[in-house]
C-alpha cells in the first residue's frame, strides 16, 4: 500500500463508475477527486495535481480523447489511463497511441483495477524523476549536459575546472566507453589555448611502422612512399591541445621522442636535420594503470612523471546510476530525431533492468543499446528492446558462492538471503563510515543513498563508528 497523499483523479459521466472507482482506490489507500466532465478534468488537473487519472473514453461534450490531448500538453509527466466499454476497444487504441499510459475495460475487475493504477504511479514517479534530473542540467554546463547530474560528475565538472586553467600535463584514467576524450575536451575548452586546435591522437589505432610520422611529422623522401614533407600532429597542435588516447600503447622508441618533446619544446620530424620548435598542452587517456606499467619495460617511468603533472579519473556507468535515466532520455531524444521516429519512452521494467546492468562498456555501449532499442521499439522500450540482463561483477558472484556455504544449515532460503543481505549491507555501510570519518552524510552520498536512510539503517544494524 502507498502512501495517503497518493491523489487519483476520476472522470466520467456516469456517476456510479465514479463512485464504485472512489472506493475502490480509497480502499487502498489512496485519496481520490472525482469529476463528470472534460472542462471539470482540466480544471482538477490544474488544482488538485493528481498523480494518476482515470479518465473515461466517451462523455458528452468534450470527450476522452480530446481531453487526453490537453493534459499531454499541461501535464505531460500525468499517466492517464482511459475507461472504455469492450466495443470502444479501437478507441482506447487510439488514445494509448495519443499518449495514454493503459486502459480499463468496462465491466471492471477490482485487482485489474488495482494492478494498472500502480504500474501508472511507478511510471509517473519515474517520469518525474526524468524531469527533475533534467532540470539540474545547466546550459553553460556543457560536459554536463553530455554526461549527467550526479554528483560525480559535478566533482568531475570541479577538477576540470580547476586543472583546465592551469598548463599541467593530464591523465585521464577511466575505463572504456566511460568519457575519457570527452574529458579531454572539456580541460581544452577550459584552458587559455581554447581558441588554438584539439587534436586526438589514439595510439591504439595507427600501426606501429607509421606512428612516428603521425606524431612527429617528416620530411621529404625520409623513407619509402614519403612523396613530401609532413608536419605531424604534435606542430599542427601549436599552441592548442594535443589528446593522446590509449598511451599505454605508443611504442617505447615513441616515448623517448615524446619525452624529447616534453623537455626541450621542440619536435624533430623524421630526417629533419633541425627540430621545429612547438607551443603545446600535452593530455592523454589510458583504461590501464600507468604507474604500475612504468614499473616494467611496458612504459618509461621518466615519461610517466612527465605526463602525471595531474590525474583525472573517470567513473565509470555503474558507479554514478543517476546519470543512467538522464543519459536515457537524451539518447532516445536523439535517436528518434535520427530515425525520423516518435518512441515515447520506456517501460518500468527496462527502466530496472537499465539501473541494475554493470554496463562493461559504460556509456558507449549504453548509448548503442538505446539506439538499438529505439529502432526496434514502436512506442514503448520494454525490457525485451533493450536484451540485456542483469549482471553484477565476478566479485560478486564470489561473494554469494561464499555465503551460500557458510549460511547452508536447513535454513529457508529467505531467512538466510535477509540475514546475509543484513550483513552485507552493515559490511558496506561501515567500510563507508569509516572512509568519511563516521559522517552519515558524507556516507549516504558515497552510497548513493538518503541521509535518512543511512541513519535508519545504522540504527537498525547496530553499526557504531568511534
Amino acid at each position: 500500500m502507498l502512501e495517503a497523499s497518493v491523489r487519483i483523479l476520476i472522470v466520467d459521466d456516469d456517476t456510479d463508475i465514479c463512485r464504485m472507482l472512489s472506493l475502490l482506490m480509497e480502499r487502498e489507500g489512496f485519496d481520490s477527486v472525482t469529476v463528470n466532465d472534460g472542462k471539470s478534468a482540466l480544471k482538477a488537473v490544474r488544482s488538485a495535481s493528481p498523480d494518476v487519472m482515470l479518465l473515461d473514453i466517451k462523455m458528452p461534450g468534450m470527450d476522452g480523447i480530446e481531453v487526453l490531448s490537453r493534459v499531454r500538453e499541461m501535464a505531460p509527466e500525468l499517466p492517464v489511463i482511459m475507461i472504455t466499454a469492450h466495443s470502444e476497444i479501437k478507441g482506447a487504441v487510439k488514445a494509448i497511441r495519443a499518449g495514454a499510459h493503459d486502459y480499463l475495460s468496462k465491466p471492471f475487475e477490482h485487482n485489474e483495477v488495482i494492478r494498472v493504477v500502480h504500474r501508472a504511479l511507478s511510471e509517473g514517479k519515474l517520469k518525474r524523476r526524468l524531469k527533475n534530473l533534467s532540470s539540474h542540467i545547466n546550459k553553460d554546463s556543457p560536459l554536463r549536459e553530455i554526461m549527467g547530474p550526479s554528483d560525480a560528475i559535478s566533482q568531475l565538472i570541479s577538477i576540470i575546472d580547476r586543472v583546465g586553467r592551469s598548463d599541467f600535463a593530464v591523465i585521464i584514467q577511466g575505463e572504456t566507453g566511460s568519457g575519457k576524450e570527452v574529458v579531454a575536451r572539456a580541460v581544452h575548452n577550459v584552458s587559455s589555448r581554447s581558441k588554438g586546435p584539439f587534436l586526438p591522437v589514439d595510439c591504439g589505432a595507427i600501426p606501429e611502422t607509421l606512428l612516428e610520422s603521425e606524431l612527429f611529422g617528416h620530411e621529404k623522401g625520409a623513407f619509402t612512399g614519403a612523396h613530401r614533407q609532413k608536419s605531424g600532429k604534435i606542430v599542427q597542435a601549436n599552441h592548442g591541445t594535443l589528446f593522446l588516447d590509449e598511451i599505454s600503447n605508443l611504442p617505447v622508441s615513441s616515448q623517448a621522442k615524446l619525452l624529447r618533446v616534453l623537455q626541450e619544446k621542440k619536435v624533430y620530424p623524421v630526417s629533419a636535420s633541425k627540430p621545429v620548435e612547438v607551443d603545446v598542452r600535452i593530455l592523454t587517456a589510458t583504461n590501464q594503470d600507468l604507474y604500475k606499467l612504468s614499473g616494467s619495460n611496458g612504459f618509461r617511468s621518466d615519461l610517466f612523471f612527465r605526463l602525471n603533472e595531474f590525474n583525472i579519473k573517470v567513473p565509470p556507468l555503474r558507479e554514478r546510476t543517476e546519470d543512467i535515466l538522464y543519459l536515457a532520455k537524451r539518447f532516445l531524444d536523439i535517436t528518434n530525431v535520427e530515425l525520423k521516429k516518435n518512441v515515447k519512452g520506456f517501460s518500468e521494467s527496462a527502466l530496472e533492468a537499465m539501473l541494475a546492468f554493470f554496463w562493461p562498456g559504460n556509456v558507449r555501449e549504453f548509448r548503442s543499446t538505446i539506439r538499438r532499442a529505439v529502432l526496434l521499439a514502436d512506442d514503448v522500450i520494454t525490457q525485451k528492446h533493450l536484451d540485456i540482463k542483469k549482471r553484477q561483477p565476478e566479485s560478486f558472484h564470489v561473494r554469494s558462492r561464499d555465503i551460500y556455504k557458510s549460511s547452508f544449515t536447513n535454513r529457508a532460503l529467505k531467512e538466510i538471503v535477509r540475514q546475509n543481505t543484513m550483513n552485507i549491507e552493515k559490511e558496506v555501510i561501515t567500510q563507508a563510515l569509516k572512509q568519511t570519518g563516521g559522517n552519515k552524510a558524507k556516507a549516504a552520498r558515497m552510497l548513493k543513498i538518503d541521509y535518512k536512510t543511512m541513519h535508519t539503517k545504522v540504527k537498525q544494524l547496530g553499526i557504531n563508528i568511534t
